[in-house]
């Protein structure tokens, strides 16, 4: 016993020994500008698990350093990250002394950044918004190229939707259940509320979620996390706002344990970029922490974004041609206004509470419980037995004119053509007047023809979340996470404006018999008033839950890490309406479908040397698929989409990364695939399917992801700085996936029968993903001068950009003759390739401008003011930003007389990027 006492003593003494030869590392971090410790600073050492953050003074503390040369790097929200080489004695401690930190221009960008993403990408009435998901405040020279830089052409980080990637706020995710997606406007224009975020990219590992194939962003809002201070911001430009003012006060953590935070802004438009687009948004931020002890703390987040804007259209060439890319055919004059028909209005407030416990020097426990609730309404006319208010109905252009047949036989009308153009060119707009005359000259005794109405979703949200982070060991770290979420979500057809009417009747006038008509068959012919519900009403249930847990390892040559995930995914649909198309499965409870899914990835990192590394990631996971994606048609019946799976999606990428004081580089090649995936739309058609407003289901498609991005920093000297980032990809559709149509306008006597029509192959393998530049290249200079201003330029090339290509035109219906049984006459192989082809629209080049100074107002207080400014697309290119085919012509006979025209009746539309546009901001530090 005496033996081994002394040998573990012994043991301890050499280890102690050994601890004390080994270097510590010591500094403090202060803003350059005014001089005042900044606390809860990163000090990292590159390509280890050792960080710290700075306290109150600014200080930190490293009691260990590995051997060698290792990097220290010096991080934090709203600063140039700073890289040191460190060279420590043995036994001896490393004092760098005073650590200045700079004000990093990128979140001045940021601010410029977001009145490009919040623009009109669709007319969908979708909970959230199409945008590319680019907001993250990150120091990798790629990811800023992809925001600032390629982010106003809809460009998408390895060609995946931001449904693939997971936003949260304190570790509760944002993404919608309905559709997957974050709704950038429930935080929108709190821009410095929210800069306190972290970024994985890819399947790489975070602390708070598994995450997915693009990767995630969260953003904290504790309030000690906020530098002390106030900012006021005014800023001005001609996106799709014309005016911002905002303001920010940050208490810090006082001596009674207590932090406060709060931000406001209003930003406003009578019209933005494209015509008749106004905007108003107003936004307000709180948070309140009270640190109990140094193991306890609670923090209370309230955010209330409110946003209004009026949307733009989508066009085709004709209609371009004659008005020019800013046309809008949504709005109209009224009283001496231009009067939005298509406006989006939301107001979803968050309320959240957290818990902080620091169970002790190892182990954390973050807790949280959120409850969000609100409205998205999405305005459109509707009309009864009326003309089409819509000046492009394609009846009013001179393309239908053009287009005109007898027995399938072209007769192009010239001279009506001709009349049409005319009558169009003066009368382009929506005539608010003659639709208030019409109701109040209506021969139905009071019965509105025309009224305005918005497609309301009304949710509540209940989350909740806990996430641990525990240090196993020095070179092992565990971080779990449990999340909870359920949701109501009602849905329905809200009646804003009778338009000079005194009722509307709720029904369906497209429907073929009396009880297909009636939208609710329990109430048939109900008059409705301002404010009431109808059309469609119905409820949307969902209940998920979802675990994970991941090992992060860490040595001197390698790190790697380790993670899986467990979800259950439960929807009900609960109908409030007996629709008349779907008597027996439109009113009362669905059945509840059920999905659970689990998911595992992996990655390593191998350290060549502290400055060379290669980094390895991949992943495999099965994913719900949406709500949206899960009902044939919600609005009207309680049907599940035929052969319904859960989604499976695969990604791996490889990156080789340099890092040095001087060069910062990455070269990433990545692969992603997703397989059963559902894509669901809604238009009318006419042609070899007939007639009439279908619900298109396209299931099982496969997505196939690949391509290299480049991301190279060199400090050429110590004021100019040069840029590169290149990205290149191949995205595609890898199969024929099936599509079936729900015709809901059939003629049917018994309601039991299915009236959805199966339409077999669709042959969309090898056919490009739409709506984003499949290549992206930029190279940029920046100067920032010592004295507090800079200037940079860049420029950048898109290109491989295509449109979104109708489903319904390539399947084997498209080419017969449905009254015959066989092709059409000259429907051959060559002809039909050539009218299906895949539009590619034309590469461009984009170049910016940007720049800024600043200057210290007080020297006793250090209180800062200072401006910024950038002019995107300086050179005024005209550029389509994405693009639908119309499959209105559903066969060949119609689609080839199209194309023979010139002047297509129903060709595709388009939406285009912004112009030159400025963005300027002054704000005020103090």
């Amino acid at each position: 016993m005496k033996k081994f006492l002394l040998s573990a003593l012994l043991c301890l003494f050499g280890f102690a020994m050994h601890a004390q030869q080994n270097p510590a590392l010591k500094g403090k971090v202060i803003d350059s500008k005014n001089q005042k410790p900044l606390q809860n600073v990163v000090a990292t050492i590159q390509s280890t698990n050792q960080s710290v953050t700075t306290d109150f003074e600014g200080n930190f503390f490293f009691q260990i350093l590995p051997s060698g040369e290792p990097v220290l790097l010096i991080s934090s929200t709203g600063f140039k990250t700073k890289t040191f080489i460190l060279e420590p004695t043995e036994g001896e401690t490393l004092d760098l002394g005073v650590i200045s930190l700079e004000e990093d221009i990128t979140t001045e960008l940021q601010l410029s950044l977001v009145t490009i993403t919040e623009n009109d990408l669709g007319d969908d009435n979708s909970g959230s918004e199409s945008t590319s998901g680019l907001l993250q405040s990150s120091r990798d020279t790629y990811q800023q190229a992809a925001a600032f830089n390629w982010g106003q052409a809809r460009f998408r980080i390895r060609g995946l939707d931001n449904a693939y990637g997971k936003t949260m706020i304190n570790g509760i995710s944002m993404n919608k259940i309905y559709d997957g997606r974050p709704q950038w406007s429930n935080w929108g224009g709190l821009n410095d509320a929210t800069r306190n975020q972290e970024f994985s990219m890819g399947s790489t590992a975070s602390d708070y979620t598994f995450g997915g194939a693009l990767g995630t962003q969260e953003i904290n809002t504790r309030a000690s996390f906020y530098r002390p201070g106030n900012r006021i911001t005014m800023s001005g430009t001609n996106t799709n706002y014309s005016w911002r003012a905002m303001g920010t006060h940050a208490s810090g953590l006082n001596k009674n344990g207590w932090a406060f935070v709060v931000s406001g802004s209003r930003r406003w438009a009578q019209e933005g970029h494209f015509e008749g687009t106004d905007y108003s948004a107003n936004s307000l931020f709180a948070s309140v922490e009270k640190k109990f002890n140094d193991k306890h703390s609670i923090n209370f987040t309230s955010i209330y974004a409110q946003n209004s804007r009026g949307k733009s259209s989508a066009n085709t060439q004709e209609v371009t041609d004659l008005m020019g890319v800013k046309y809008n055919s949504y709005w109209g004059w009224q009283d001496g206004k231009k009067r939005n028909s298509r406006d989006k209005d939301i107001a979803e407030p968050i309320n959240m509470l957290s818990h902080y416990w620091k169970i002790n020097e190892n182990t954390s426990l973050n807790t949280n419980v959120a409850y969000q609730i609100g409205t998205i309404g999405n305005t459109r006319i509707d009309n009864q037995t009326a003309n089409n208010p819509d000046p492009t109905y394609y009846r009013n252009l001179p393309s239908y004119f053009l287009n005109l047949h007898d027995n399938n036989v072209w007769t192009p009308d010239y001279n009506g053509a001709e009349n049409a153009k005319n009558y169009f060119l003066n009368n382009s707009q929506i005539n608010w007047d003659a639709m208030y005359n019409a109701n109040q000259n209506s021969a139905f005794g009071g019965k509105s023809l025309y009224v305005l109405y918005e497609d309301r979703t009304d949710d509540k949200l209940w989350s909740a979340n806990t996430i641990l982070n525990t240090s196993l060991s020095d070179n092992i770290t565990m971080n779990a996470a449990v999340n909870f979420k359920r949701l109501k979500s009602h849905n329905h057809q809200n009646l804003l404006d009778l338009l000079g009417g005194d009722y509307f009747l709720d029904i369906d006038p497209f429907g073929l018999n009396n009880t297909q008509q009636q939208s609710d068959l329990n109430n048939p012919n109900r008059q409705v008033k301002e404010g009431d519900t109808y059309g469609y009403n119905y409820n949307l249930f969902a209940t998920t839950f979802d675990a994970f847990t991941q090992f992060k390892f860490s040595y001197d040559k390698v790190d790697f890490y380790l993670a899986q995930t467990f979800s259950r995914t439960q929807y009900q649909r609960e109908g409030l309406y007996r629709n008349g198309y779907h008597p027996l499965t439109s009113y009362g409870k669905s059945n509840k479908v059920i999905f659970e899914n689990f998911g595992f990835k992996g990655g390593l990192t191998y350290k060549i040397t502290g400055r060379h590394l290669l980094d390895f990631n991949a992943m495999y996971m099965t994913q719900a698929p949406t709500m949206k994606n899960t009902f044939d048609n919600a609005r009207i019946d309680n049907s599940f989409v035929q052969n319904l799976n859960s989604e499976t999606i695969t990604s791996a990428d490889a990156s080789y990364i340099i890092k040095t004081p001087k060069l910062k580089t990455r070269l990433t090649g990545f692969m992603s695939k997703t397989t059963n995936n559902t894509e669901i739309s809604y238009f009318f058609t006419e042609g070899g399917s007939g007639s009439g407003f279908y619900g298109e289901v396209v299931t099982g498609l496969i997505k196939n992801n690949i391509g290299a991005e480049l991301g190279v920093e060199y400090q050429i000297t110590s004021t100019i700085k040069a840029t590169a980032a290149a990205s290149y990809g191949q995205y595609t559709y890898g199969n024929n996936p099936n599509v079936y149509l729900n015709l809901d306008n059939l003629t049917v006597d018994d309601p039991t029968i299915d009236t959805s029509r199966d339409f077999g192959t669709v042959y969309l393998k090898d056919y490009h993903q739409p709506g984003m530049p499949q290549q992206a290249y930029s190279f940029g200079l920046e100067y920032r001068d010592p004295h507090y201003w800079w200037v940079g330029a860049n420029v950048n090339y898109l290109k491989n950009s295509y449109v979104d290509v109708a489903s319904l035109l390539r399947t084997s219906s498209f080419s017969i003759d449905p009254s015959t049984g066989i092709s059409y006459e000259g429907a051959t192989e060559g002809s039909i390739r050539d009218i299906l082809r895949q539009e590619k629209f034309d590469a461009f080049m984009l170049l910016n401008l940007v720049g800024g100074k600043s200057w210290r107002i007080s020297t006793k207080n250090r209180n800062t003011f200072g401006f910024f400014a950038s002019i995107n697309n300086l050179l005024d290119i005209e550029y389509k930003t994405g693009g639908y085919e119309q499959a209105r012509s559903g066969n060949y006979l119609f689609a080839n007389q199209q194309v023979a025209s010139g002047t297509p009746t129903f060709g595709s539309r388009y939406f285009y990027g912004y112009g030159r546009t400025y963005f300027v901001n002054f704000y005020v530090n103090f």
